[in-house]
């Protein structure tokens, strides 16, 4: 089985109290997918724990895709602008 970064973001989670949340970084990123391709984008996500520090590994950029794995509708999650 694949690594899938954003299962990995969902186990973190669970063990976190609520009150974590999403803040979009309007910045560049790039990743490489597993066919090897490198996709760019022009903003990413972290993700952020109920005290405002951010959480080890919490770095994405799809936000549907986040959801989706979290079994939540991309609308339900709290996103800060940054």
């Amino acid at each position: 089985m694949a690594f899938n970064h954003y299962a990995k973001l969902k186990r973190i989670l669970s063990t976190e109290p609520d009150g974590w949340y999403v803040k979009r970084i309007n910045e560049p990123t790039k990743t490489q997918n597993f066919k090897g391709e490198v996709l760019q984008y022009d903003h990413y996500y972290r993700l952020f724990d109920h005290r405002g520090l951010p959480i080890k590994y919490g770095k994405f950029q799809q936000l549907e895709r986040f959801a989706q794995t979290m079994g939540m509708d991309a609308g339900q999650i709290v996103v800060i602008e940054e």
